[in-house]
C-alpha cells in the first residue's frame, strides 16, 4: 500500500510538469519544425523540402547575422561571469549568514521588472540627453553632450545586467558545498592564491560554470527587447530576422526555419561547450 500511494504520488507530482514540457516546449518546437519545411507555391499550396534552410544557408545576410549573436553571446557570457564568479565566492563564502538572503534579493531586484522597463532604464540612463551625459556636462568633464545608446557596448551592457543573475545563482548553489579545509590544505601545501584558484576552486565550481553559462548564452541568444531597444537601427540581432519574417513578412515558413537553425545553432555551441570544458549536463544543469 504504502509503495503504491509513493507511486501515486509521484505520478501527480511528476505529470504538471511532463504537461508544461509537452505542451509549451515540445508540442510547439515540434509544430514550428514542420512549419519550416513548408514551401508556399499557391493559395493554400505547398510543397515539402529544405529551400527555406537553403535560403538561410545561402544569404550571407542571415549567416552573418546568426554568426554575429552567437560571437556577441559568448562574448556576454564571459562578462557576465568573470563579474558574477567574485559576487557568488562573496556570497558564499564571506558573506554571513543572515546577509546572504539580503544579497540574494538585491541581485533579484532588477527581475521585479519586465525586460521592457529594465531596457527603458538604460535609455534614460544612456541617451543624449540622459543622465549621465548631462551629469559629465554639468561636471565639466564633457563639453556637449554625448549618445551612447545604438552601439554593440551599449546592448553588451544591457545584456549583462539582464542575465547575470543566472549566472550568480548556479555559483553560489556550486560554491557552498565547498569545504573550507580544501583551501587551507592547498594553502598549507605551499600554494599562492592564483594556485588554489586555478586547482581547487575552478575545479570545483566547473558544473556551476557550465550551468550559468548554458543558461545565460541561451537567454542571451534568445534575447529581442534588450538588442533592438539599445542597440537601434544598427542592431544586428537573429532575433530581430525571425521578427521581421513572421511579422513583418508575414512568411512563416522561412520564420519556422530560422527559428529551428538558431534553436540548432545554439545547441551545437552549448554541445561544444560541454565538451571543451569535460562535463555533461547530467554533472552541470542535473547536478544534485
Amino acid at each position: 500500500m504504502s509503495r503504491d500511494a509513493g507511486k501515486l504520488s509521484l505520478i501527480l507530482l511528476f505529470t504538471p510538469f511532463a504537461l508544461w514540457i509537452a505542451l509549451l516546449i515540445i508540442l510547439p518546437q515540434l509544430g514550428i519544425g514542420y512549419v519550416s519545411i513548408r514551401e508556399k507555391v499557391g493559395i493554400n499550396q505547398y510543397e515539402y523540402g529544405f529551400k527555406n534552410y537553403i535560403d538561410f544557408i545561402t544569404e550571407p545576410v542571415y549567416r552573418n547575422t546568426l554568426l554575429r549573436t552567437a560571437w556577441m553571446s559568448i562574448l556576454v557570457t564571459a562578462l557576465a561571469l568573470v563579474i558574477g564568479f567574485p559576487i557568488a565566492w562573496y556570497i558564499a563564502k564571506i558573506a554571513r549568514e543572515r546577509s546572504r538572503a539580503a544579497l540574494f534579493l538585491m541581485c533579484l531586484i532588477p527581475l521585479w521588472v519586465s525586460d521592457l522597463v529594465r531596457a527603458y532604464g538604460w535609455i534614460v540612463l544612456l541617451r543624449e540627453t540622459g543622465v549621465i551625459s548631462m551629469t559629465l556636462v554639468k561636471w565639466g568633464i564633457i563639453s556637449q553632450p554625448v549618445e551612447m545608446l545604438y552601439n554593440d557596448m551599449t546592448v553588451i551592457i544591457g545584456l549583462v545586467y539582464t542575465v547575470i543573475l543566472f549566472m550568480i545563482v548556479p555559483l553560489v548553489s556550486t560554491l557552498q558545498g565547498m569545504d573550507d579545509a580544501l583551501l587551507e590544505a592547498g594553502y598549507n601545501l605551499g600554494g599562492s592564491r592564483l594556485t588554489v584558484f586555478r586547482r581547487i576552486i575552478v575545479p570545483y565550481a566547473m558544473p556551476g560554470i557550465v550551468a550559468g553559462c548554458i543558461i545565460t548564452f541561451m537567454l542571451t541568444a534568445g534575447s529581442y527587447l534588450t538588442p533592438i531597444l539599445l542597440g537601434g537601427k544598427n542592431s544586428s540581432w537573429f532575433t530581430e530576422q525571425i521578427y521581421n519574417q513572421f511579422i513583418t513578412r508575414y512568411n512563416w515558413e522561412s520564420g519556422s526555419a530560422f527559428g529551428v537553425s538558431l534553436l540548432i545553432f545554439t545547441s551545437f555551441v552549448v554541445w561544444a561547450g560541454l565538451r571543451l570544458t569535460g562535463q555533461s549536463l547530467a554533472t552541470t544543469v542535473a547536478k544534485e
